[in-house]
């Protein structure tokens, strides 16, 4: 759907993208995260068309997107430095990008219009930083894109809000197979959302998976011996992280909880339970396995 292939990218001296390889799958929400200056607002305005590629390609939907007008009506983008036209309001605006946006859906702009409270008629530079952002995702979702790229979506956003833009993106996917891109470097916004994540640094993707996939073969678990414990016991388990707090141990390991569990019983745990991963947690040890300092990427 998104197929970037050594994509670079430079503004006189400073290269933005470096040989960025990525695969976007339809109908995924996909996160892009990274520290800033990191490239993701870059990749994402070369996947608008907005930027043209100094090397490598990108191609959305089969074909190269930048001057591709037809190809661009079927995508849309909210950049994270938000531009409306001046002195318009948001029934203004609709009714532009009526005239550009085959899809667009009167319907739905107008159903949307309840979810968001804003008034359509008032002028959008008397709107905050949050309802502007709303503003710009009620009228990307009323053009009915097949490809929805968002820089810092919620950024500014309240928790209902943003509990609601999860909800109609959802919908959006489920309903009519429209993929997301979603940058941000907040690693916890995304979990719940994305089924796909992808972690960018200095201008290439380190590594892409999906996040079932990511979390599969780590595990956390908390044991408490009460008696105290012997360290060689946990030799076999391949700790990666071990945290203590009297006699209560922290444990993030490869393997199954489950497995974990029982043998930290057999060795004499009064109990030992798993609990579930962070994406951050994750990131932080795929980080490690390929030689990278996490708190110098992220954060």
């Amino acid at each position: 759907m998104i197929q970037a292939e050594k994509l670079v990218k430079c503004f006189g001296d400073f290269t933005a993208l470096s040989e960025l390889t990525a695969q976007i799958p339809q109908g995924s929400i996909y996160g892009l995260v990274g520290s800033n200056g990191s490239g993701k607002s870059t990749f994402l305005r070369l996947c608008a068309g907005v930027y043209m590629p100094d090397g490598g390609s990108l191609q959305v939907f089969g074909e190269p997107v930048y001057e591709n007008v037809p190809l661009k009506s079927r995508i849309f983008f909210v950049a994270d430095d938000l531009y409306f036209l001046p002195q318009s309001n948001l029934e203004e605006i609709a009714a532009f990008y009526r005239g550009i946006y085959p899809s667009f859906s009167q319907e739905k702009y107008q159903k949307l219009c309840t979810v968001f409270p804003l008034d359509p008629r008032k002028k959008l530079n008397t709107f905050s930083k949050g309802m502007k952002r709303q503003a710009a995702l009620l009228l990307g979702l009323a053009c009915q894109p097949e490809l929805l790229l968002l820089d810092e979506a919620f950024d500014g956003l309240d928790p209902v809000i943003r509990g609601a833009v999860k909800k109609l993106l959802s919908d959006e996917i489920a309903g009519r197979g429209m993929t997301v891109l979603i940058t941000s470097h907040n690693l916890r916004e995304l979990e719940d959302l994305c089924d796909h994540v992808g972690l960018l640094h200095q201008g290439h993707i380190l590594f892409e998976k999906e996040i079932d996939e990511l979390k599969l073969g780590f595990c956390k678990v908390h044991a408490a011996f009460p008696g105290g414990f012997d360290p060689q016991m946990l030799q076999p388990l391949g700790v990666l992280q071990l945290g203590q707090v009297g006699s209560l141990l922290n444990l993030v390991v490869r393997g199954s909880s489950d497995q974990v569990s029982a043998y930290l019983r057999e060795q004499g745990a009064v109990f030992a339970e798993g609990v579930p991963l962070t994406l951050e947690e994750v990131f932080i040890h795929e980080m490690e396995a390929v030689g990278y300092d996490y708190n110098n990427i992220l954060f």
